[in-house]
C-alpha cells in the first residue's frame, strides 16, 4: 500500500507522496519552478511628510517642469534649491516626466551631486527624487540609477531613519526591473550592507521592515538560488530575520511579515535548508504559528494577520522536509502546533480556502514525519473535525485524506480509532465522488485501514463498501479500476469477510428458492 511521507515538496497545494514511481521528482521540480515563476514583485512609494504643503505645486506639464528645474533652477545654489527639489520629486510621479528626466543629459549626475553634497536638507530631497523615480513603471528607468547605487548603499549605515528608509525602498524598487542593476548591486555589496543595516538598526522597526522589503525583492530573482541565497545564508541576515518574527504589539505586524516572506523565499528555493534549521527557523516559525492559531481560534483576526500566517506556513512546510526525524521534537517542540493548524484550517476555510489548504499541507508534512503528532490528532480529538471537511473541494479534501492516511499508516491501533471516529462511512461517501483523485486517495486510505484488523474490514462491509468497490470496477479510468480490483482480490475484504458475505447472500437466495418451490408445490 502507499505510504504517505514528506519528500522535499514546496507546493502549497500538493502533498509529498511516495508510491507513484519516480514521477514525483519531476512533478516536484516543476512545482518548484512554478513557485519561483509566480513570485510577486511590487514597488513601494513612501509619501512625503509635507505632501499637502501649500507652497509646493506641480505644473500641468510635468515633463516641461522637469526640464525647467534641471536646466535653470537646480544649476544655482541658494535657499530656493530645496523648494525646487520638492517640486521635482512631485513632478517625477508622472511616468512621462520620468522618461523626460532620464533622457536629459547629466540629469542623474546632478541628483547624485546633490545627494552627496554637504547640505543635509538637499540630500534628503535628492533621495526623495530618486525614490519617486525608482517607482517608475518603465523598466528602462532602472539602468539610469547605476551612478547612484554606490551612494545609496553607503548611506544605509547612516543615522537618519527617514533617509535610510528612502534609500532602502529605492534599492528595493530597482531590483526587479533590471538584471544589470541587480548584478551591480550584488557586486557592490548589497547583501553585507543589508546585514549591517539590520544589525545596527534592529531596534528601529521601520528600517527593519524596509530591509525585509528590499531583501525580499532580491530573493525573488529567478537566479536567487544560485547567486543570492548562498550569500544571504553566509551572512548574519538569517539570524536577524528569525529574531524579527515576534511581532511588536506597538509597531504592528509589518516587520515580521516582511522577514517571514524572506524566509519563505529562501526555504522554497533551496533543497537543503539545514542552515535555516541550525538558526532555529523551524522552531521560531512553528512557535509563532501556535500563538497565531490560538489567537485565531479565539476570534482575534488582526488586520493583515493572514499576510504573516501564509509565509510562516510555507516556511514550516518546507523546513520539515530538511529536518531529520530524530530532531523533530526539538525543532517543533510544541505539540499544540496540530491544534493551531486545525484552527487555521477551520477559520479560513470559507473566506480564504487557499490559506486553509496551506494549513492542511503543513499538517500533512508534520504527520508524515512523526507518530507523536499523528497520535496527537486523536488524543486531542481533532480527527472528527478533519473528517467533516472531506466534502470540501479546492484541494482541501485531498490534503486531509493524506493527513488521515499518515495517521493510519503509523500504527494499527490508530486505524481502529479512525474507524471509531467515522472514517469508514466518510470513505464510503468519498468513493462516490466524481473527483477521480479523491476516489483514488480514498482507496489508498482504505487499503491501509482494512489490513489493520478484521473488525475494520467487517465494518466497511457492513456499511456497503463492497458494492461501492464493485461499482468502481466499471470506472472509466483504468488505474482506478485496477485499484478497486486489487482491493477486492488481495485484501481481507476478499477473504473471510468477503466470502462470508458472499456465502450468506448465496444461502439466502437458496432459501428463498426453496420456499418458492415449496409454495408452488
Amino acid at each position: 500500500y502507499i505510504q504517505y511521507r514528506d519528500v522535499d515538496h514546496v507546493s502549497s497545494c500538493n502533498a509529498k507522496i511516495l508510491g507513484y514511481g519516480n514521477n514525483w521528482q519531476l512533478f516536484n521540480n516543476a512545482l518548484r519552478q512554478a513557485r519561483r515563476d509566480r513570485q510577486l514583485v511590487s514597488k513601494r512609494l513612501l509619501l512625503n511628510d509635507d505632501e499637502d504643503q501649500p507652497g509646493v505645486t506641480m505644473d500641468t506639464n510635468s515633463g516641461e517642469q522637469v526640464r525647467q528645474i534641471l536646466f535653470h533652477k537646480l544649476q544655482h545654489s541658494g535657499p530656493e534649491r530645496e523648494g525646487h527639489l520638492k517640486a521635482l520629486s512631485k513632478a517625477l510621479r508622472d511616468p512621462s516626466a520620468q522618461l523626460t528626466f532620464i533622457k536629459q543629459e547629466n540629469s542623474m549626475h546632478l541628483l547624485v551631486g546633490l545627494l552627496t553634497g554637504s547640505d543635509a536638507t538637499c540630500r534628503l530631497q535628492a533621495v526623495r527624487c530618486l525614490h519617486e523615480l525608482s517607482h517608475s513603471p518603465h523598466t528602462n528607468v532602472a539602468p539610469a540609477f547605476l551612478p547612484a547605487t554606490p551612494y545609496l548603499l553607503t548611506y544605509l549605515s547612516g543615522q537618519s531613519t527617514k533617509f535610510t528608509e528612502l534609500c532602502l525602498y529605492t534599492l528595493g524598487n530597482l531590483c526587479p526591473d533590471s538584471d544589470v542593476v541587480k548584478e551591480k548591486l550584488l557586486a557592490q555589496g548589497i547583501i553585507p550592507a543589508l546585514a549591517n543595516c539590520i544589525e545596527n538598526q534592529r531596534h528601529n522597526l521601520a528600517v527593519v521592515e524596509a530591509v525585509g522589503f528590499t531583501l525580499s525583492q532580491l530573493l525573488q530573482a529567478k537566479d536567487a538560488a544560485e547567486k543570492i541565497i548562498p550569500m544571504v545564508l553566509a551572512s548574519s541576515l538569517p539570524s536577524h530575520l528569525i529574531s524579527v518574527l515576534t511581532p511588536d504589539p506597538k509597531f504592528g505586524l509589518a516587520p515580521a511579515i516582511e522577514c517571514a516572506w524572506c524566509l519563505h523565499y529562501i526555504s522554497c528555493s533551496m533543497k537543503d535548508n539545514r542552515v535555516l534549521l541550525a538558526h532555529g527557523a523551524l522552531l521560531q516559525c512553528s512557535s509563532l504559528l501556535v500563538s497565531l492559531g490560538g489567537a485565531v481560534a479565539e476570534g482575534n483576526k488582526e488586520e493583515g494577520m493572514e499576510l504573516l500566517i501564509c509565509p510562516l506556513l510555507r516556511c514550516v512546510g518546507n523546513l520539515l522536509s530538511s529536518c531529520p526525524v530524530k530532531d523533530l521534537n526539538t525543532q517543533v517542540a510544541d505539540i499544540r502546533i496540530v491544534v493551531a493548524l486545525c484552527a487555521l484550517l477551520q477559520a479560513y476555510l470559507q473566506a480564504q480556502p487557499a490559506l486553509a489548504r496551506e494549513s492542511a499541507w503543513v499538517l500533512n508534512n508534520l504527520t508524515a514525519h512523526s507518530s507523536a503528532f499523528c497520535s496527537a490528532l486523536l488524543t486531542l480529538n481533532l480527527v472528527p473535525g478533519l473528517i467533516q471537511l472531506l466534502p470540501f473541494s479546492q484541494g482541501i479534501n485531498t490534503m486531509i485524506l493524506r493527513v488521515l492516511a499518515n495517521v493510519a499508516h503509523k500504527k494499527k491501533e490508530l486505524c481502529v480509532q479512525l474507524a471509531h471516529h467515522g472514517l469508514l462511512s466518510a470513505l464510503c461517501a468519498t468513493l462516490k465522488m466524481a473527483d477521480q483523485e479523491m476516489v483514488t486517495l480514498s482507496m489508498d486510505v482504505l487499503s491501509v485501514l482494512v489490513v489493520s484488523g478484521p473488525q475494520v474490514a467487517e465494518e466497511f462491509v457492513r456499511q456497503g463498501g463492497l458494492s461501492l468497490l464493485e461499482a468502481i470496477q466499471y470506472n472509466s479510468e483504468g488505474e482506478i479500476r485496477q485499484r478497486a480490483t486489487r482491493l477486492l482480490e488481495h485484501h481481507p475484504l476478499s477473504s473471510s469477510t468477503y466470502c462470508s458475505v458472499k456465502t450468506s447472500v448465496q444461502f439466502a437466495l437458496f432459501v428463498e428458492f426453496v420456499l418458492i418451490q415449496n409454495f408452488k408445490n
